[in-house]
């Protein structure tokens, strides 16, 4: 458990960046290419759905420290410093009123776990 409470800050922050990141892809000074990376990994970090879910103790936190690190670092070097700082506390202000979820990257992650789900039980069926 103490393993747990240590994680959960650091991944606080993490999806804290991600809004950062979600901000910065709106903005016009920000790379095509760090745009498309962007998308991405707001997309998951703001779903409501994880590949594995947060209550399960200790993995639940994994993919947000292993995914998501990865996705922001690779993000984050794109952006300018000035346009990332100032993201960075336009998302601070977001998060003290409130976490943010985004109904529609879930509603596009279900349909990818579906589709990969369906697709693999097609493969598996007798011929």
């Amino acid at each position: 458990m103490q393993l747990e409470a240590a994680l959960r800050p650091w991944a606080r922050i993490l999806k804290q960046d991600a809004l950062a990141l979600y901000l910065a892809a709106r903005h016009p000074r920000t790379p095509w290419l760090a745009k498309l990376i962007i998308a991405g990994v707001v997309a998951y970090a703001l779903s409501p759905v994880d590949l594995i879910p947060d209550f399960i103790p200790v993995l639940g936190y994994l993919d947000d420290l292993i995914l998501l690190p990865l996705g922001i670092s690779l993000a984050i070097k794109m952006l300018p410093s000035e346009l990332l700082h100032e993201c960075r506390e336009r998302a601070s202000v977001v998060f003290a009123e409130g976490k943010p979820v985004s109904r529609l990257a879930g509603f596009m992650i279900m349909s990818l776990w579906t589709a990969a789900l369906l697709a693999l039980g097609w493969s598996l069926l007798p011929r």
